[in-house]
């Protein structure tokens, strides 16, 4: 067939000659790439963690400072349960457990030790039916021991065995320094709400408050921070996040807050609580003595404190110390009456242990007594509690 009779045949042929020299121009690497994979995940990598949520604009600086110390300091923060085993009836080997109370305590140390007040785990140390456990800020729950505890203090350390990882212990810091009018801030859980934060200021320093024991708690920490029951054993903070006190109580005619709170100071829970761990309990340094009610005295018009028995070995047998005894008729013949140590005056047995809570064991003191309506002063040298 003449192509020149057929004019089409003519752009066919044109056409395929520029397509074969189009494709002798190609990258010949770029032809012998493969298709690419499917995308497929690396097991390795972990999602992003969420973001914190961001601040609202135009808070004020004591606003941004309350949220850091939250959210820095809550982590430490512990809600303590108190539950009872309580058996349905005589005839049933089913028990079941009950709520019977709450209160707040904060990481001490990452060996899972934990402080709160001894009010709050009374119950648990006087009954066998109650049982603690311990609630982190991530919400886990773990149960609790008590390894220490001392009532004339307000205080006691509980153990949970949680990983290290989860404990972040609280800041502490001094009540030394203290002054009235100072920033402060309670972490607790009041009436069961859990984490909650409360500000106020330092509105009394050295206040006295009775403990559980019924001795004197001195150099207490008075607050208008909102302390509500549930706070109990929750920390005071000064306004960079430091334990400066535990809340222990309030005083209030109806039970509920009034504008007047308590805390034990951090200088005697710092001095308190590596000996409950280490111990189990306080060693003070004493005389060597057993006191006498003070009713005893006060029925006779009487002030000191009656001493009605020495312990053999003891600072006070070797100074010489008389215990009250009982003649062959019966009678009572009254032994030593402390009235002072050192300068200062005692009243009753709880002003001697004041005095003797400042002293360290090894100490001597000079303790002034009434023996037979004379004053005898005689130097005893302090011996560690047993």
């Amino acid at each position: 067939m003449n192509a020149l009779r057929h004019p089409w045949l003519n752009f066919i042929l044109l056409g395929s000659l520029l397509l074969l020299v189009a494709l002798s121009f190609r990258d010949p690497a770029q032809a012998q790439l493969p298709a690419p994979a499917p995308s497929v995940p690396r097991a390795d990598v972990q999602p992003a963690e969420p973001l914190p949520p961001s601040l609202p604009t135009g808070l004020s600086p004591d606003e941004l400072s309350n949220i850091n110390i939250f959210e820095t300091s809550s982590p430490s923060v512990v809600h303590i349960q108190s539950t009872a085993t309580v058996r349905r009836d005589m005839f049933s080997m089913n028990v079941t457990r009950i709520p019977a109370g709450s209160g707040t305590g904060f990481i001490w140390d990452q060996q899972g030790h934990v402080v709160t007040n001894f009010h709050v785990v009374q119950q648990q140390i006087e009954d066998a039916r109650f049982s603690l456990e311990v609630i982190l800020n991530d919400q886990s729950s773990w149960p609790a021991e008590v390894v220490g505890h001392e009532p004339d203090k307000d205080v006691a350390v509980l153990k949970i065995k949680a990983p290290a990882e989860k404990l972040r212990p609280l800041k502490l810091g001094t009540s030394t320094d203290l002054r009235v009018g100072q920033r402060v801030l309670a972490i607790g859980n009041p009436f069961g709400l859990d984490q909650t934060l409360t500000t106020g200021v330092i509105s009394g320093l050295g206040r006295e408050i009775e403990s559980v024991s019924g001795r004197t708690i001195q150099g207490v920490i008075q607050t208008d921070a909102a302390i509500n029951p549930g706070n109990s054993g929750g920390p005071l903070l000064d306004s960079s996040g430091r334990l400066i006190g535990v809340n222990t109580a309030i005083y209030s005619p109806s039970g509920a807050y009034a504008g007047v709170g308590f805390a034990v100071p951090a200088d005697e829970v710092n001095r308190v609580v590596p000996q409950l761990i280490e111990f189990g309990r306080v060693i003070r340094p004493v005389l060597g003595i057993t006191l006498a009610d003070d009713a005893i005295l006060r029925r006779i018009g009487g002030e000191g404190a009656l001493v009605i028995s020495v312990q053999a070995g003891s600072g006070a047998q070797k100074a010489g110390l008389l215990p009250t005894t009982r003649d062959n008729r019966g009678r009572v013949n009254l032994g030593d009456i402390i009235v002072r140590v050192d300068t200062k005056e005692i009243s009753d047995s709880n002003d001697l242990f004041t005095v003797l809570d400042r002293k360290a064991i090894g100490d001597t003191v000079n303790v002034t007594v009434i023996r037979r309506g004379k004053e005898v002063t005689v130097p005893i040298t302090l011996s560690a509690s047993k």
